[in-house]
């Protein structure tokens, strides 16, 4: 890795850390750290490996964005989850934001157990996806069985899964990210 790359790393942590930190205290995840981040990575990228890094740089950006905008559709997280994926993908391409995503998954999936058990849903969390799992086994029919008043009131706050889990990608090397 060389410095140029090193400084992008270092940036990189400190948003992440800045996303989460936020993302705990606002509950939310400010454009005044993503758009510039963003568009430091493609600004960076491009000037220390010219055209070919500016669309590495982007292609990241917009699959990173591609990931999450679905489940920002669906209601599942809000815009600055999905905002802070693409400046993921900015900094470390495309390649780099699958694996980001898929430790951010784990430990999002984590940090939900987490969040049930500590608000006294977990058990009955798990019932109601088992009853919908063996419903769809036994019958091929998918029947939504929607979650009490409580467990709909919980909130995720994921800048902090994203965050963990880039980290968490970073930390196996060059090779991935």
């Amino acid at each position: 890795m060389n410095d140029g790359q090193s400084i992008l790393i270092y940036i990189l942590i400190i948003v992440l850390i800045i996303a989460a930190v936020w993302d705990l205290f606002f509950h939310k995840i400010p454009n005044w750290l993503t758009f510039p981040a963003a568009a430091v990575s493609v600004i960076y990228h491009t000037g220390l490996n010219g055209w070919s890094a500016f669309f590495f740089s982007l292609e990241g950006i917009c699959l990173g964005v591609a990931i999450l905008l679905p489940f920002y559709l669906l209601g599942g997280m809000g815009a600055g989850d999905v905002k802070l994926l693409g400046t993921v993908g900015g900094f470390v391409g495309p390649l780099g934001v699958l694996f980001a995503f898929l430790f951010t998954a784990l430990a999002g999936g984590i940090y939900a157990i987490i969040v049930l058990a500590v608000n006294g849903c977990l058990k009955e969390s798990t019932l109601r996806f088992k009853t919908i799992l063996t419903t769809f086994l036994l019958t091929g029919k998918f029947i939504y069985i929607p979650p009490p008043a409580k467990e709909q009131k919980l909130r995720l706050l994921y800048g902090i899964p994203i965050a963990v889990g880039t980290l968490l990608a970073m930390g196996f090397g060059n090779s991935i990210l």
